[in-house]
């Protein structure tokens, strides 16, 4: 791959998206992705976020992977400080609610550099992370709270993990890379003893902005999703909601993002 000719086709579409020019921008994304077709910059993604692209299933592993090794170092600092990131004490004070002092076998999806992990550390006896990308990882190693953690796509382990199943499973961050959750909530139940828990955040969007379907991405180039769809996903894999609280998920340009907040439990024996 040309690296030279992929960031002057990418920074031209770029500008041109920042112009408003979206007819320009979009061919020139279509150019980004002959040059790149793993398409490690996202143009897949931003074509949806134009309204000149489908939207795919869920954001490339490739663009993911990039996109946080590269930001791995001031994560923590833009997220919490600058973007007002707060779901994992939110989490935690959920979580507490339900009046278990241990939680024994905690899988934190999409761990990132370990913040979900350190507001249950108190909470958990055992805690694995799981993340696409390394460089997140190493920096939640050295906070020294996980007892295994490992560098995977979040639906790929859930569909090949053949240890112990979870009586609770997170995922901080995670809906918004994915669309179609389909199998990434089946792979939740799966992983989950009966009677266990996940909780998980979700960006949503004013109702038209669907367009009849479940999910979609929006102005921010983040997946946003219906409550009705993922209640009815939830149901379909012997998952039961708790609690959804409406939140603000983070701060985009000073404006807050709207979502939720979900706790919902595995009541059957669905299992793998």
């Amino acid at each position: 791959m040309d690296e030279e000719k992929l960031a002057t086709a990418y920074n031209k579409a770029l500008a041109l998206e920042k112009a408003g020019d979206f007819e320009a921008a979009a061919q020139s994304y279509h150019e980004v992705l002959k040059i790149d077709p793993d398409d490690h910059g996202g143009a897949s993604v931003r074509l949806a976020s134009m309204k000149m692209g489908a939207v795919p299933d869920k954001a490339p592993q490739s663009y993911i992977e990039t996109l946080f090794d590269q930001h791995a170092e001031v994560f923590d600092q833009v997220l919490v400080d600058n973007l007002g990131y707060d779901v994992p004490s939110m989490s935690a004070k959920i979580l507490k609610t339900l009046g278990k002092n241990t939680f024994e076998h905690v899988l934190d999806l999409g761990c990132g550099t370990g913040l979900m992990g350190v507001e249950l550390e108190d909470l958990t006896h055992e805690m694995i992370g799981v993340d696409l990308s390394e460089n997140m990882v190493e920096i939640a190693y050295d906070r020294d709270i996980y007892d295994g953690l490992y560098v995977a796509d979040v639906e790929d382990y859930l569909d090949n993990n053949d240890e112990e199943l979870f009586d609770l499973i997170c995922a901080g961050d995670v809906f918004p890379y994915l669309g179609n959750v389909e199998n990434f909530i089946k792979g939740i139940s799966d992983n989950l003893v009966v009677d266990g828990h996940t909780i998980f955040s979700t960006e949503t969007l004013p109702d038209e902005e669907f367009q009849d379907t479940g999910f979609t991405i929006g102005g921010y180039q983040r997946y946003a999703h219906k409550l009705d769809y993922l209640a009815d996903t939830l149901k379909s894999h012997g998952l039961t909601i708790l609690i959804s609280q409406d939140i603000v998920v983070r701060l985009e340009q000073g404006k807050p993002i709207n979502g939720h907040l979900i706790l919902a439990q595995k009541l059957n024996t669905r299992s793998k």
